[in-house]
């Protein structure tokens, strides 16, 4: 089979003058390289793509491919991540991980909380705030959680996203609109264990790889989650693998996570984030339907690796979900 890779290189937008914190998400050249590696010893042929507007060329050029495994975060726009989804459904070629629907949907934080609270599911109160005058007589008392509704790996959580004092909401908020140019979540801050959860697969195919508990490491009280602790993990956050049979809590946390991937609709492969209240009842924090895949360093790997699914196992399975749905290759 014949696989493109489509992919934002971060070394491509720094060299065009974007910054540190605007490629954050971007992938790096080992990732795409160990990518590249595994599905040609997987056995397949492999070419590289590269961002939407290199794959629109290509396709004018009337290149085509029987599969493209799509990692590309997109630039701008809140659809962003549903660009290549969208270019490869009007060409019929198909892809892996989800749709456009799914990818729009859930990179915004507050459309996914509602549809996950509209499914029933645990989820911390919260509100969607254009500019400061919406964070005013909120029906969820602090302290709050503050984010950028539309943004992933962190970027613009840091200490100042936790706010105790209601008077200090408004001027973080707007702070965050100014500076990422979209509106900003407000959550009830839920004050207990921080997890993720790696899936794969799609629908009643979908299953549960493992769960790690996030741990901050910090001398200071309140330390959250922030862009800068994620970016230096390895000295500043303890991933601690945990299973149900080793914490009765897990079983709880998988099954919330595992749900609400089968609701979002979310397809091959995955993160979903969850943290629990004071009394310990876990909650849907967010989604991330495009994780990171960079070996040894992002999330979704490392979980697998923990429960002993190694990198090459990892990328077989997302391909193996893909694959369902291809079935013109199946028959020929």
């Amino acid at each position: 089979m014949i696989i493109g890779i489509t992919y934002d290189l971060r070394q491509d937008y720094l060299d065009m003058g974007y910054t540190e914190l605007e490629t954050a998400e971007f992938d790096s050249v080992e990732t795409i390289e160990a990518i590249e590696t595994t599905l040609q010893g997987l056995g397949h042929e492999t070419r590289r793509i590269g961002n939407a507007i290199r794959l629109t060329e290509r396709l004018v050029q009337g290149e085509r491919w029987d599969l493209v495994f799509n990692i590309a975060e997109g630039l701008h726009g809140i659809g962003r991540e549903a660009q290549i989804p969208a270019i490869l459904d009007l060409y019929n070629i198909p892809y892996t991980f989800s749709d456009p629907m799914v990818m729009a949907v859930t990179l915004h934080k507050g459309m996914t909380k509602h549809i996950i609270r509209d499914a029933g599911l645990a989820t911390a109160d919260f509100k969607v705030a254009n500019s400061a005058r919406d964070a005013w007589n909120l029906p969820f008392d602090p302290p709050f959680f503050v984010k950028p509704v539309a943004e992933g790996t962190g970027m613009g959580i840091t200490a100042k996203s936790l706010v105790k004092n209601a008077l200090d909401l408004p001027g973080v908020c707007q702070e965050l609109v100014e500076q990422f140019h979209q509106p900003v979540l407000i959550e009830e801050f839920l004050t207990g264990r921080e997890f993720t959860v790696g899936i794969v697969g799609t629908g009643t195919r979908a299953q549960v790889m493992g769960t790690m508990e996030i741990i901050v490491i910090s001398s200071k009280k309140d330390e959250v989650y922030s862009f800068e602790n994620k970016e230096g993990w390895k000295s500043k956050v303890q991933y601690l693998p945990l299973s149900p049979g080793t914490d009765p809590l897990i079983q709880a946390v998988e099954d919330l996570a595992l749900s609400a991937w089968k609701v979002l609709g979310c397809r091959d492969g995955g993160r979903i984030d969850i943290r629990c209240d004071a009394a310990g009842r876990p909650s849907f924090i967010e989604v991330n339907p495009l994780a990171g895949l960079r070996p040894e360093y992002s999330d979704l790997p490392i979980v697998c690796q923990f429960f002993g699914t190694s990198y090459v196992q990892l990328i077989e399975l997302i391909l193996e979900s893909a694959m369902e749905r291809v079935p013109v290759l199946e028959t020929a």
